[in-house]
């Protein structure tokens, strides 16, 4: 009876133990599951024109944050040069989108603050569906791809010209060709064409093209 009763004492025990280590195995696990979602990338404006509507996130690249203190500076003169500020729109615009690489998903569509407001929506799905559809999510700062990173963009401006977009025509709408750098080459669109239209004192990207034009 009493080698039976210690018998009965060790199995309790072991099953004791056996608990507490599946109990402190799962607390530890949660407990990391739980660090983990608190360690998501959070994204935060650094500036902002608050009377254009344009912000700069801490994500941006170096040449971008670069590009949006000429533009702070162009709109904060007391007369605006419209040649520079529709010149920096067309680069700011293209060096945002094409930059992939501090996106956090593909939901992150860079440039959408430089599109005439009444395509913005069609634009973004357009992006998600093709530029922006194989963007792994960033969200906890795992991701594992190789995306591009645009360290320069050249426009040139083509001409002015009439331009019907809705029930809107806008006399002097300017076009522009630009060429894309990258800081490696991964098989990106690398030039093509904008139509910036004027929307009240803002200047907006209306169209974009793959092709340049002559």
């Amino acid at each position: 009876m009493k080698k039976k009763r210690k018998l009965n004492v060790k199995r309790i025990a072991i099953v004791i133990i056996l608990l507490i280590l599946i109990i402190a195995g799962g607390i530890l696990a949660l407990g990391k599951l739980t660090h983990k979602e608190t360690k998501t990338k959070e994204v935060k404006e650094v500036a902002n024109i608050e009377a254009y509507g344009y912000t700069l996130k801490d994500s941006a690249t170096a040449y971008y944050k670069k590009l949006f203190k000429e533009l702070e500076k162009t709109l904060n003169e007391k007369e605006v040069d419209e040649e520079k500020y529709a010149s920096l729109v067309a680069q700011m615009f293209v060096a945002d989108f094409f930059n992939l690489d501090n996106k956090i998903s593909k939901n992150d569509v860079g440039g959408k603050e430089f599109v005439y407001s009444n395509y913005q929506n069609d634009f973004e799905k357009y992006a998600m569906d093709s530029m922006y559809k194989s963007v792994e999510s960033d969200v906890y700062g795992e991701r594992d791809q190789t995306l591009p990173e645009v360290t320069n963009v050249t426009v040139t401006k083509v001409k002015n010209e009439s331009y019907k977009y809705g029930e809107n025509t806008d006399d002097k709408a300017y076009i522009y060709n630009f060429k894309t750098e990258y800081k490696e080459d991964l098989g990106y669109q690398t030039e093509g064409s904008l139509i910036l239209i004027h929307s009240g004192k803002k200047i907006e990207v209306a169209s974009m093209s793959e092709k340049s034009l002559t």
